[in-house]
């Protein structure tokens, strides 16, 4: 069975989306607690299995819609519940026509703790259209080469969490066709993640 997901961590999780939201400027990256890796690799990009709480998801599944994937997982301190915020308000500033053709896949690359339950419930947290996917540790590691990212675990200290895990934390924009084409760096500003996205919308619209 999955670990609930604490009310505190709720309720943190909404106060960092409305001080995103209201006031926040990006900070340098590395200059946070828990420092982002770079890529391990070029990206290349490519199709991919993995589990979501509602059974096998493919990359190719959304073909015909821009997906944004991220490497991360849900123990993480501050790196990803920060990106996933931005997302979330990247998206939020979407229409309902737009959004439709738009997908979030967030991948953990803990799968010891990070059960596809526990990842549903996570990601409901920033945004209801976003999917959270993991898999066994040859899958992730298959499907993060292809992507060039990065991730290493190291010992929290004997601390409750027991080990953190390292990561590279950009966001990869794969277009309708199932094409890597572009890696944006942790912390891209919504608007600007906004305007990417609509771009590609507006391509295929016109096409």
């Amino acid at each position: 069975m999955s670990k609930s997901i604490p009310f505190i961590v709720i309720m943190l999780l909404g106060s960092l989306l409305l001080w995103l939201w209201l006031v926040w400027e990006p900070a340098p990256v590395g200059k946070m607690g828990h420092s982002p890796l770079e890529l391990e690799a070029r990206p290349l990009g490519g199709d991919f299995k993995l589990s979501s709480a509602e059974g096998p998801v493919k990359l190719s599944d959304f073909k015909g819609q821009v997906v944004l994937l991220y490497f991360g997982y849900t123990f993480c301190p501050d790196i990803c519940p920060t990106n996933l915020a931005i997302i979330a308000l990247a998206l939020r500033g979407l229409d309902a026509d737009e959004l439709d053709q738009v997908q979030v896949l967030f991948v953990s690359v803990d799968p010891e703790r990070d059960t596809p339950e526990r990842l549903a419930d996570y990601v409901q947290y920033f945004h209801p259209s976003m999917l959270g996917l993991t898999g066994s540790a040859q899958e992730l590691a298959a499907a993060a080469q292809q992507y060039g990212a990065a991730y290493q675990r190291s010992d929290a200290g004997g601390s409750a969490m027991e080990y953190t895990l390292d990561h590279s934390a950009y966001t990869y924009v794969i277009d309708q066709s199932g094409r890597l084409d572009e890696v944006l760096d942790h912390a891209t500003p919504a608007e600007e993640i906004g305007a990417i996205l609509r771009r590609h919308l507006g391509e295929t619209n016109q096409s």
